[in-house]
């Protein structure tokens, strides 16, 4: 190999390190813009209204609550980066949805957290054996990562629920989805209570946890199911 050869391999290593180190960059950015995005950008005040109408038995402080299970839920989907991920929770769902009727509000935030339309799909309950494989135990895989790390919980040895997980057994939400952190607490008669721990995952939980890659989305899917 010719000194010239030699100079134009190591000047195009060169130019692939500093492309590769401006990507990495530039997701970074990206990643840390979503999560600015989620957790600062107002929602509109009328979503408080709307559910408190489907659900006149919760207080100001509960709707709170709700709000900030949304804004979980969201910071998973960004995180995920266009990977689907399921929605754990039935009212948050229901405040979700009603976001969605506001085109022009929905838009521009997900325009802002997302860089795309975030859609919606219809809430259905886990099934009783899921299949890990599934691409909708996979969204909850997500889910339970995301707002775990959001809450500083370790994912694979949770000592609590995180907020969208714990919310609708938390508000008593009739037909709501149910989890436990702990395996040990379900008996034999679990009814449709699921453990929640059984989300964590090993060392991929980091990037795409499980990674099934499907779907733009997030998904309406309650205790996740197939």
């Amino acid at each position: 190999m010719t000194m010239t050869m030699k100079t134009s391999a190591v000047n195009l290593i060169v130019v692939g390190l500093a492309l590769s180190a401006l990507v990495i960059a530039w997701l970074a950015w990206r990643r840390a813009a979503a999560r600015r995005a989620v957790r600062s950008h107002p929602l509109p005040a009328y979503l408080r209204d709307k559910l408190r109408a489907q659900y006149p038995q919760l207080g100001d402080r509960d709707v709170a609550e709700v709000e900030r299970g949304l804004r979980q839920f969201f910071l998973a989907s960004a995180m995920a980066r266009g990977r689907f991920v399921a929605m754990p929770s039935k009212v948050v769902d229901a405040m979700w949805h009603e976001f969605i009727l506001h085109t022009r509000a929905y838009e521009n935030f997900c325009r802002k957290a997302f860089g795309r339309m975030l859609h919606h799909t219809p809430a259905e309950a886990l099934a009783a054996d899921p299949k890990r494989g599934d691409k909708n135990f996979q969204g909850l895989r997500r889910a339970w990562v995301w707002s775990c790390r959001d809450e500083g919980i370790d994912p694979r040895k949770p000592d609590r629920l995180p907020t969208l997980f714990a919310l609708d057994a938390a508000l008593a939400i009739a037909g709501g989805y149910r989890y436990v952190a702990d395996c040990a607490l379900l008996g034999a008669d679990r009814g449709g209570t699921h453990c929640a721990a059984g989300f964590g995952c090993g060392s991929s939980c980091g990037s795409s946890c499980g990674g099934d890659g499907g779907g733009d989305g997030g998904g309406g899917c309650g205790g996740g199911g197939d």
